[in-house]
């Protein structure tokens, strides 16, 4: 799976990207929203149909908005400072040292990521699309 998706769930169906970050505060959660970009395993026809089958919902994304990936945003810039002058030995051994750095990363870490979101969208949302730095 790809760094850049995040899950989480939401209380009811959501019509568009900003309703559905408006409902998702302090709601109890029924149902799975799936962010990520739009690159092309996440757009592909299996992949679609996939998430279809399993009937959770896909939060909109601009066609191209790094500004909205909490991987972007959130997740890479202390993951390449925990690594940083790391040389590995091989493809492996940097799944297993990510592996574990993610693991170990709190709740609250990740929930801050979605935080973030919440702002970066409706930054997003404001300026009608256009890219949101920070």
């Amino acid at each position: 799976m790809s760094l850049s998706i995040v899950l989480f769930k939401v209380n009811a169906s959501w019509k568009s990207g900003m309703d559905a970050m408006n409902k998702r505060r302090g709601h109890q959660s029924k149902g799975v929203i799936l962010h990520h970009d739009n690159a092309r395993p996440h757009t592909a026809a299996q992949t679609v149909q996939t998430i279809n089958e399993l009937g959770w919902e896909l939060l909109p994304h601009p066609p191209y908005s790094p500004d909205l990936a909490p991987s972007d945003f959130h997740l890479f810039g202390p993951l390449k400072a925990f690594t940083r002058g790391t040389k590995f030995e091989s493809d492996n051994e940097v799944k297993s040292v990510v592996s574990n750095w993610l693991r170990h990363q709190s709740k609250d870490f990740y929930a801050e990521g979605i935080r973030k979101l919440v702002h970066r969208w409706e930054k997003c949302v404001t300026v009608l699309g256009d890219y949101v730095e920070k």
